[in-house]
């Protein structure tokens, strides 16, 4: 059981069904605070409450709420008039709908409850209506009066307890007009695929793990300072010039998240594979300067390696014409000289 001051008491209304339950916060900020000072002495700067008519600093004991109306005529309203305006809500979480959780839009979200079983008898519409939300899968939709005004509000199952988030208004919600580039921009596949890896390598977190660095480093500093000692001094932030080339910066920060994880270089695991690196850098190729010189001369040696080569055949195929020639020649020459001996005898 939390033990946890109650900030609202009331009932949540689930049809006829009546759950008397305490509203106790579910979030707790641990942020430093800091108070104002005078800088020239330390001295504490402090705000004092006044009463306009009689010109005294009143206690919070005596102050309360009041209406200005048009005229400046102020009307006051007192918590009775608050507890007991003629809406169900007053007192009551009424829940109105069940719907999906996807369906919640998170810019609706606001602060955070737990809503608490108030004693025994609680106990069983309180479970089952947490058991029903189980199994249905579904978030519920309620109405209820905090601080002078009437909220929504979402049921859902934590644990085994029930939490209420505060919703907004979907009125209250601004839309994002203007806040997306206005320009047409063009993303190419080989841009997305990186964004990917670096998606993939980056890969998932465990909440728990998180912790606010911020403020170690400011209770760091107050540390110090209390010790009489100097501060450690942050780092001097990298200075580079602007990002132009976006596929590698990409590639750059694929790069650097693999190696934070202590992987190597050519390490692919649970990265999505790329395409052919002829695709990503065809443009570069018709633009560098070396790299046209480069190929030109590759193709020229290529050219004259297959001349000679064509010389060269040329010269064998001569020299086997002018042998078979010259056999040719032996042949007849000795047919001849038999033919002679012949006559002679």
């Amino acid at each position: 059981m939390l033990h946890v001051r109650s900030i609202w008491n009331g009932a949540i209304s689930f049809g006829l069904v009546s759950i008397p339950i305490k509203l106790v916060n579910a979030t707790e900020s641990h942020s430093i605070s800091f108070r104002q000072i005078h800088t020239e002495d330390g001295g504490r700067i402090r705000y004092r409450k006044f009463c306009e008519l009689e010109d005294r600093e009143v206690t919070q004991g005596e102050i309360g709420k009041g209406y200005e109306d048009a005229d400046g005529t102020i009307i006051p309203i007192t918590e009775e008039d608050l507890s007991s305006l003629p809406i169900p809500t007053a007192k009551t979480i009424e829940i109105v709908a069940f719907v999906p959780g996807d369906r919640i839009d998170p810019l609706q979200m606001d602060a955070a409850y737990y809503l608490q079983a108030s004693g025994a008898p609680a106990a069983k519409p309180y479970t089952l209506l947490r058991e029903a939300l189980k199994r249905s899968n579904k978030v519920a939709i309620a109405k209820f009066a905090l601080r002078g005004r009437e909220r929504l509000g979402m049921l859902r199952v934590v644990g085994e307890a029930i939490a209420m988030h505060g919703l907004l208004w979907p009125d209250e919600v601004r839309a994002p007009e203007g806040v997306a580039p206005d320009t047409n921009v063009t993303v190419r596949d080989q841009e997305l695929d990186l964004a990917d890896a670096l998606m993939d390598t980056l890969g998932e977190v465990d909440l728990e793990d998180l912790r606010d660095e911020y403020r170690e480093a400011v209770e760091e500093v107050i540390a110090a300072k209390a010790a009489g000692e100097t501060p450690r001094q942050a780092p001097e932030p990298a200075t580079g010039g602007k990002v132009l080339d976006l596929m590698a910066a990409l590639e750059n920060s694929v790069r650097a998240a693999r190696e934070s994880r202590g992987e190597e270089a050519g390490d692919h695991a649970e990265v999505k594979p790329l395409p052919p690196r002829k695709t990503a850098r065809a443009a570069p190729k018709q633009t560098g300067g070396k790299k046209s010189t480069s190929t030109a001369k590759k193709t020229a040696a290529k050219k004259t390696a297959a001349a000679k080569k064509s010389t060269a055949k040329s010269g064998q195929s001569g020299q086997g014409t002018k042998k078979t020639a010259a056999k040719s020649t032996a042949k007849k020459t000795t047919a001849k000289k038999s033919t002679s001996r012949k006559r002679t005898a």
